[in-house]
């Protein structure tokens, strides 16, 4: 339990670099709370006390802003970073050394009792407001930009954008588990395309005024 602890906060450490001793991240980082009180609603879950697991799920929501579901699957080494309004479904999976930040949903697409809720293999690091909605798997190694909407599969080492999600960048340098999502210098596809549609248009009136210059000697030839 204590070494379970001590990897917590170890983390922590490890990606935020605002966190500066185990007193402060102990008692003032909500997500290493919302993930505490998981683990002990995760275990009346899986021993039948449905109730339990949800009461004291409730309670971690009501003091971190923090929804997760007693019924998600959550690996070593989870990391949630300032956390506010993040929402991990039941049939949820995260792998080891996974980050996300706020407001970042974890959600289903149907009523249906059935597995609903996304996968997140190990080394996956989510930007903040970013929905993952749907039952498939985002690779190892995968980003997903801020407020991106993802509702396919997203390959390993993969980097997806957008609304909805588009893949820019795969089979990128895996991360081993550091956030080192670099917003800044995510590709643009819309600025990509519309790059594109302008130097197109540079093209054809390069050849239009080529095409009216020949033109204007052909006159003269005739003319003359």
């Amino acid at each position: 339990m204590f070494n379970s602890l001590r990897e917590d906060i170890n983390s922590v450490f490890e990606r935020d670099p605002a966190a500066r001793n185990s007193l402060e991240v102990f008692f003032c980082y909500p997500g290493l709370h919302a993930l505490w009180i998981y683990r002990i609603a995760h275990w009346f879950w899986v021993h039948d006390m449905f109730f339990l697991g949800r009461f004291i799920s409730h309670i971690g929501r009501f003091l971190t802003g923090i929804e997760i579901h007693p019924g998600a699957k959550i690996g070593r080494k989870f990391f949630i970073d300032h956390g506010m309004g993040v929402v991990i479904g039941e049939t949820a999976e995260i792998g080891d050394n996974v980050t996300i930040y706020h407001g970042v949903t974890l959600g289903g697409v149907t009523w249906d009792k059935v597995k609903r809720h996304p996968t997140l293999a190990d080394n996956v690091v989510i930007g903040s407001g970013a929905k993952i909605l749907g039952p498939f798997t985002v690779g190892e190694g995968a980003k997903i930009g801020s407020n991106s909407v993802v509702v396919k599969p997203v390959p390993a080492n993969a980097t997806v954008v957008g609304i909805p999600g588009r893949m820019v960048m795969e089979q990128g340098k895996r991360n081993e588990g550091k956030a080192d999502l670099q917003h800044g210098q995510l590709p643009d596809p819309e600025a990509k395309a519309i790059s594109c549609l302008f130097d197109q248009i540079r093209e054809l009136e390069r050849k239009y005024a080529a095409l009216a210059e020949e033109h204007e000697k052909l006159k003269e030839k005739i003319n003359g």
